[in-house]
């Protein structure tokens, strides 16, 4: 049986507040002290009407002024600032800087409050982030030398990764199993019979097109409540950017209109391709794991004057955010570059992933979708499938033209057998369970896991 612990929770919005107070149910269920702190104002309220020992994130300007940034492991500041200045387009670096100190503070009040009258030790617990709060209260944690675990979706449908004290994706290394399991077999032969895009279900509303995401009347619903609590009520949260918010979705409706011209359909057979699935743009997979390619047009660039003549480079933006890049650059780069094309975002991406001669990417998971698919893939990131032997990896980008000429010559993608023997590791190294289901079956099943992980990183 687990030995008794103690999670202090951080939770950013009320979707994510209602799905860990399932999970911290079961967990105090079974001997675990919970509490949690809320970079949601709305969430804080929620919880401590409930009797749940809660801290809100907001409203410790006092201790701001006792904050040395100096005394936490950044690896640099700016950095640290990254992500929020590419997904809130907030470039202000002071602002930025009084706003984490404002979350450090709060952060050290209540490990201050939690030290010395929770039961075991205490663990901090979160979703996978790049935002100041996530930031804040890792290295708030990691400064009195307590563990941070970040949860994310694994490769598989309804199992998680867990990763301890850092940022970097989880690294499956392999194959080393024997052979895959009659369970991992089926689930690998449905996704490539249904061409089925990995898509976990927290993030599934975010797989459509920008009219049908501006026009959705729950979205409606939360603007007018956010500009409420905000404007109004004077209430803080995390995603509390509305006008940019909305500017930058109205934004990607007009990009998608006028981008609409220079998408190409499927290249017929026996055109020769290599292919770049766009990324998210400012995604924490980019901006923190590998901020390197955070500007993917440029890496885009490059890959198109690496490429043989005999090749194009096809490009497809990502299905959860048609129209989020800078669409002068993307026009220009398919002016200057004759060899690069962006293709329909309709188009389903097993399509092109089937067809192509090689799969580039740098830490998508559609790397790990064209490996199932036995395509050669060469990775540039920090992805889970980075030191897999099966992929092809590069560790700077002037690698590039030589490794790929090789892929290409040899045109040998990865032994079947091997890569479903791999995908038995990658099966083994996630934990069931799925973030942001408050059913209590899923609470229970994720509860198991945690413990269960953790017992073995200190085993």
């Amino acid at each position: 049986m687990a030995a008794n612990r103690s999670f202090l929770i951080a939770t950013l919005a009320m979707n994510q507040t209602l799905f860990f107070e399932a999970l911290g149910k079961v967990l105090e269920e079974g001997g675990h002290g919970v509490a949690y702190l809320c970079f949601h104002e709305r969430s804080h309220e929620y919880l401590a009407s409930r009797g749940k020992r809660s801290f809100n994130a907001f409203g410790g300007e006092a201790r701001t002024r006792e904050i040395d940034l100096s005394a936490y492991a950044w690896p640099s500041l700016n950095l640290v600032l990254s992500h929020e200045k590419a997904v809130f387009e907030a470039y202000d670096s002071e602002r930025l800087l009084r706003k984490l100190r404002g979350y450090l503070a709060a952060c050290e009040s209540a490990l201050d409050a939690l030290a010395g009258t929770v039961p075991g030790p205490l663990v901090l617990l979160q979703e996978l982030g790049g935002f100041l709060s996530n930031v804040a209260s890792f290295y708030a944690a990691r400064r009195r030398g307590l563990d941070g675990i970040f949860m994310e979706p694994s490769f598989f449908a309804g199992r998680v990764f867990f990763t301890r004290n850092g940022f970097a994706a989880p690294q499956v290394q392999g194959p080393r199993s024997a052979a895959a399991s009659d369970a991992v077999a089926a689930y690998l032969d449905e996704a490539v019979a249904r061409q089925r895009v990995v898509i976990p279900l927290k993030d599934a509303h975010h797989y459509r097109g920008p009219m049908r995401k501006l026009t959705d009347l729950r979205h409606m619903r939360r603007l007018i409540e956010k500009t409420v609590d905000k404007h109004m009520l004077g209430k803080g949260e995390e995603f509390s950017h509305i006008g940019g918010h909305v500017a930058r979705h109205a934004r990607m409706l007009v990009n998608s209109r006028l981008l609409a011209r220079h998408y190409d359909a499927m290249p017929d057979e026996g055109r020769r391709f290599v292919y770049y699935p766009l990324h998210v743009p400012a995604d924490v997979a980019l901006t923190i794991r590998s901020p390197q390619y955070v500007d993917q047009l440029a890496l885009v660039d490059f890959l198109a004057r690496s490429v043989p003549q005999t090749h194009e480079v096809l490009i497809k933006e990502h299905p959860a955010l048609v129209g989020a890049l800078e669409r002068r650059r993307l026009t220009d780069l398919l002016r200057r570059r004759d060899n690069v094309r962006l293709l329909d975002p309709a188009i389903k991406n097993y399509q092109v992933l089937q067809r192509a001669e090689a799969v580039i990417t740098v830490n998508s998971k559609s790397g790990a979708e064209a490996l199932l698919l036995g395509r050669p893939v060469l990775v540039l990131g920090d992805a889970f499938y980075s030191p897999c032997e099966l992929v092809h990896r590069v560790d700077s980008l002037a690698e590039l033209p030589r490794r790929l000429a090789e892929m290409l010559r040899s045109a040998r993608g990865p032994e079947p057998g091997a890569v479903r023997r791999y995908f038995q590791d990658v099966w083994n190294a996630s934990w069931p369970g799925e973030l942001h289901v408050a059913a209590d079956a899923n609470a229970q099943a994720l509860a198991a896991s945690l413990l269960a992980y953790l017992e073995h990183e200190h085993s």
